[in-house]
């Protein structure tokens, strides 16, 4: 899988891009929730480039899983490590997180692959004092 560059807008895509199919598909509603929170701008991107970004992810994931089609099945500790290693700016990583609950919440639904994605997130880049937030919000989008 290619690298970006330290703290650089497609590599905080690339996370909230692996929040949109880690459910197996990516909906209109995240999507539209993406457009709504302005993430390309938030983010640094340049206007329409998350697609981009969701599409290459897609083609590294596929070319290195086992040939199932099941794009996550290639996403282990490892491979998370490396995506979250790429983004140490506090603010960034808040902003990633910030958009990535957000497209999880779309659909009212927090799947196995985004609560896995989540908690990598949490736990890379030790946001200790942001978990309960993230717990509250998270349970918040399952009960509602």
């Amino acid at each position: 899988m290619r690298s970006y560059p330290h703290n650089s807008p497609e590599a905080a895509a690339r996370i909230v891009a692996l929040m949109l199919i880690s459910d197996g598909h990516v909906s209109s509603s995240e999507l539209d929730t993406l457009k709504q929170l302005g993430a390309e701008r938030e983010l640094g991107l340049e206007p329409h480039l998350l697609p981009h970004v969701v599409h290459t992810l897609c083609e590294e994931l596929l070319a290195t899983g086992s040939g199932t089609g099941a794009l996550m099945i290639s996403v282990d500790d490892s491979i998370l490590a490396a995506l979250m290693s790429e983004i140490s700016d506090p603010v960034l990583q808040g902003k990633v997180l910030h958009l990535s609950l957000g497209a999880a919440q779309a659909d009212g639904h927090l799947a196995d692959g985004e609560v896995i994605v989540l908690d990598a997130a949490r736990r890379h880049w030790r946001l200790s004092d942001g978990q309960e937030a993230v717990s509250s919000m998270a349970t918040h989008c399952c009960t509602n």
